[in-house]
């Protein structure tokens, strides 16, 4: 099953570790080298989704913000129109 990397969805090491299809090692090895930003929540690590698509493709990354900040405007317009 393929999933998508959502960019406002916060995921957890075991999520992330499936979603980029690698081992626990190099999961620990990605966070502890900072390869993969992240916030230690309560001592777990939470990985926001926008840090995957950066690490991942940079280029996808700006092409989900410019898509999210689209839709965003054309909310504000229809809000604004009320």
């Amino acid at each position: 099953m393929n999933e998508e990397i959502r960019p406002g969805v916060v995921y957890t090491t075991a999520e992330t570790q499936k979603l980029l299809k690698v081992s626990k090692s190099t999961m620990k090895r990605l966070l502890k080298n900072g390869m993969i930003r992240a916030n230690k929540v309560g001592g777990q690590y939470r990985i926001l989704g926008r840090e995957l698509l950066h690490v991942l493709s940079p280029e996808l990354e700006q092409r989900a913000t410019r898509s999210y900040l689209n839709l965003k405007r054309k909310v504000v317009r229809k809000i604004n129109k009320w």
